[in-house]
């Protein structure tokens, strides 16, 4: 149990914690559709750039398979 008002002031405390945080969207639907559509373009160009690099799209180096074993 708590002692004295601790518990109304972390009460108070939590409650204002709580009034500052970001409750909902705050854009307009053309904003919101913006942002959507900016962050949508960097993921392209950011997608684009990764399958651009000479290991391949995953990052992974790609084993040619016309490749073949010779024992000696």
């Amino acid at each position: 149990m708590t002692r004295g008002n601790q518990r109304d002031t972390d009460r108070a405390k939590a409650q204002k914690k709580a009034a500052s945080a970001k409750s909902k969207n705050s854009l307009s639907g053309t904003q919101f559709q913006k942002a959507k559509e900016d962050a949508a373009a960097i993921m392209r160009e950011k997608q684009r750039k990764g399958t651009s690099s000479p290991s391949g799209p995953s990052g992974h180096l790609t084993i040619p398979t016309n490749l073949t074993v010779v024992s000696s």
